[in-house]
């Protein structure tokens, strides 16, 4: 996992041969004017969701404390303050079900070994081994996630 300021970006930018466009988009795009919806950056290689919704408590955040395997996921927080668990998918023990290739995602009823606070103007980058409960907050976030296809 990665957290940093979007000025800051470029320099990732050589860890995926997908990141270059991911942090062109996030650097050369106005983010405060998106629209809801989904966006094709690079093909089915690199697609974004920009969405506002109510936040979540803890409790609510963990009933989805997710991970990929075939995405990484660049999440950015566009308004509000968002809060993300977050724990090495390594030491969580229990799985949720089953994995669904479909949306790519699997669960876990583990706990978060710690949580941060992602405010606007920061990045928050998740590899396959890093379980998340994103969306912790009070009142409403606007949120982009950009999906890097591995």
């Amino acid at each position: 996992m990665i957290l940093d300021n979007l000025s800051a970006g470029k320099k990732y930018a050589g860890m995926h041969v997908n990141f270059p466009k991911a942090f062109a988009y996030l650097t050369e795009t106005d983010l405060d004017s998106l629209e809801a919806g989904f966006y094709e950056i690079s093909g089915k290689d690199v697609v974004a969701t920009v969405f506002t919704k109510p936040s979540k408590t803890k409790e609510e955040s963990l009933e989805k404390f997710e991970c990929h395997d075939k995405h990484i996921d660049i999440q950015v927080c566009l308004h509000g303050e968002e809060a993300i668990g977050w724990k090495p998918r390594e030491t969580c023990k229990q799985l949720k079900g089953s994995y669904n290739p479909e949306k790519d995602v699997s669960y876990y009823a583990d706990e978060p070994d710690t949580y941060f606070q992602l405010s606007p103007g920061q990045f928050a980058i998740f590899f396959p081994e890093d379980v998340h409960a994103p969306m912790i907050g009070k009142g409403d976030i606007k949120k982009l996630v950009i999906k890097v296809k591995i």
